[in-house]
């Protein structure tokens, strides 16, 4: 990570969007950051420039100002959170793609996504199938590369706590000594975690073209940057 980068974050004040922004402002090679969020961020940082908008566009930039090389986008929600299946296909996949595009607009080379285990297109879920139609848009807009991480149930502290999340975590718990193959990706895994695999897949010196991993390949990451 020797190279000085300008990357853009949307979603920093989410729980994985807040992760990751923290670990980016500890990271030497990132130069400069810009935080594009519906509130402000609870803290600041003389890297860090936040562009506010509840919509999250950008309506004034300045061509004068470094454009970033690097996108992440840390959106979501949930039927429950949003009210409604339309409103959940608003977030999820219509202003997912529409910040993509604002970032590759921008000058966004690289873009590294949080998506969810089980995406698809065709799946029977509605949540799964608006992530698997986010991908599958996002594939098509000729990014040089864009990564989509599929983490399985969260650990973290929201905000909003969200009931499901915690039902889930606490049956997987009892569970966990059993789940082993294909069922590991399926342990809960620390938003921490799966901000620093963002981090460090994007910074990849031959990324693919598309790349998609779930819990078991952040794990592995993290393991092998440890040792």
């Amino acid at each position: 990570m020797a190279t000085q980068q300008i990357v853009i974050v949307a979603g920093a004040t989410g729980l994985i969007g807040t992760e990751l922004t923290k670990l980016m402002l500890e990271e030497r090679a990132i130069d400069h950051i810009y935080a594009l969020t519906r509130s402000k961020l609870p803290f600041t940082h003389q890297k860090l420039q936040e562009i506010t908008d509840s919509q999250l566009r950008i309506v004034e930039w300045d061509d004068a100002q470094p454009s970033p090389d690097k996108g992440y986008i840390c959106l979501g929600s949930t039927r429950k959170q949003a009210g409604s299946k339309q409103a959940l296909e608003a977030v999820d996949y219509h202003l997912v793609c529409e910040v993509a595009k604002t970032m590759k607009l921008l000058g966004v080379k690289n873009l590294c996504v949080v998506s969810s285990l089980g995406a698809n297109p065709r799946s029977p879920s509605h949540y799964l199938r608006c992530k698997g139609k986010m991908e599958l848009a996002l594939e098509k807009m000729n990014f040089e590369s864009v990564t989509f991480v599929r983490p399985g149930p969260l650990v973290g502290l929201r905000d909003t706590p969200r009931a499901d999340e915690a039902v889930i975590q606490s049956l997987l718990k009892v569970a966990r000594p059993i789940m082993l193959g294909p069922l590991a990706r399926f342990v809960p895994i620390p938003a921490e975690l799966v901000a620093r695999s963002m981090l460090y897949y994007s910074f990849d010196s031959h990324p693919r073209p598309v790349q998609v991993f779930d819990s078991v390949d952040m794990r592995a990451l993290i393991k092998k940057y440890q040792h």
